[in-house]
């Protein structure tokens, strides 16, 4: 059986160190280019994990994961966040990743949930990082940027347009006026620690019924790969370098977790390569961030025509 091993790649701010980025160079230009597709994390997941009918969203595949009732409704992520104002803007600094202990976590949960359950949400926080708001089966779904698109901008112009706008800015509102002067914040802003003074919400959707995927194995530290692996059949893998994956066969590794960009070169690109020209691996295929995919096998060195084909440093 082929050995085939799928490399999500994240968007690098520096070229690969020498020789693997001249070696990695003359690979791409040599290699089959796959079907574009669309720019962005959603998109990268579904060239790997098919829902038929639906596009995955975030919030019921995390829901999955840190809750298992992701099945019994429609939900939307509603994270908590800092703002800061400016003379002209309110622009969103963090999402997550605030440290809350479980107690803090509780306290504000308790502000929060009668403000939404007044306006017909169920509003819960099963993990530090990640809140959500459960809908109604007929209500609409509102269309919020995920954080990476949004982070340092003004939250002005990522909000939703149309009947749900004015609805979800007021609900913004009222969220930071509650979380401004609670006392989990004022004692975390005396100590120093960041505070969280208002949610970002995204990620709304409903759990897909079904996932297919050629992929049987998957090393991922995102939550929603964890999830659409999950409910694919697809088998979880650890581990912290190209080494430590053997002979596994089928196999999803996703690198955009990783913030260490000389540990992605050093530890998956370079082994990786050399996988691929001692045989133990058939075919690796990179899928970038915006949208290109490359498929590189052991034969195509031969192909001494082809020019070159860099990895596109982005910003």
């Amino acid at each position: 059986m082929r050995r085939i091993a799928t490399l999500l790649l994240p968007p690098f701010s520096s070229a690969p160190p020498a020789p693997l980025g001249a070696d990695l160079d003359t690979r791409l230009g040599r290699a089959d280019l796959m079907h574009a597709g669309e720019p962005g994390r959603l998109a990268q997941l579904t060239r790997i994990f098919a829902c038929p009918g639906m596009a995955p969203a975030a919030a019921p595949l995390t829901r999955l994961l840190d809750a298992g009732d992701a099945d019994q409704g429609r939900w939307l992520r509603a994270d908590p966040a800092h703002v800061r104002a400016d003379l002209a803007t309110v622009r969103l600094l963090a999402v997550g990743g605030f440290g809350l202990a479980e107690a803090e976590r509780d306290a504000l949960a308790r502000a929060l949930r009668p403000m939404f359950g007044d306006l017909g949400f169920d509003f819960s926080a099963p993990h530090a990082d990640r809140w959500y708001l459960r809908f109604a089966e007929d209500a609409p779904l509102p269309e919020f940027a995920p954080p990476e698109r949004v982070l340092g901008a003004d939250l002005g112009l990522h909000l939703p347009g149309g009947a749900q706008s004015d609805r979800f800015r007021r609900l913004l509102n009222e969220c930071q006026m509650l979380l401004h002067g609670h006392p989990v914040n004022v004692q975390r802003a005396a100590e120093g620690r960041a505070t969280v003074n208002s949610l970002w919400f995204w990620g709304a959707g409903v759990l897909p019924k079904r996932v297919h995927s050629s992929v049987r194995h998957v090393l991922s530290a995102d939550p929603q790969v964890q999830a659409l692996a999950r409910l694919a059949g697809a088998k979880p893998v650890q581990s912290d370098g190209w080494a430590g994956t053997g002979a596994i066969e089928d196999l999803l590794i996703d690198l955009v977790p990783i913030r260490d960009e000389a540990a992605i070169w050093r530890a998956w690109l370079a082994p990786a390569m050399q996988a691929l020209d001692q045989g133990s691996v058939d075919e690796l295929r990179l899928l970038l961030p915006d949208g290109r995919g490359y498929s590189l096998a052991a034969r195509h060195r031969w192909r001494l025509w082809r020019r070159s084909g860099a990895l596109r440093v982005e910003p």
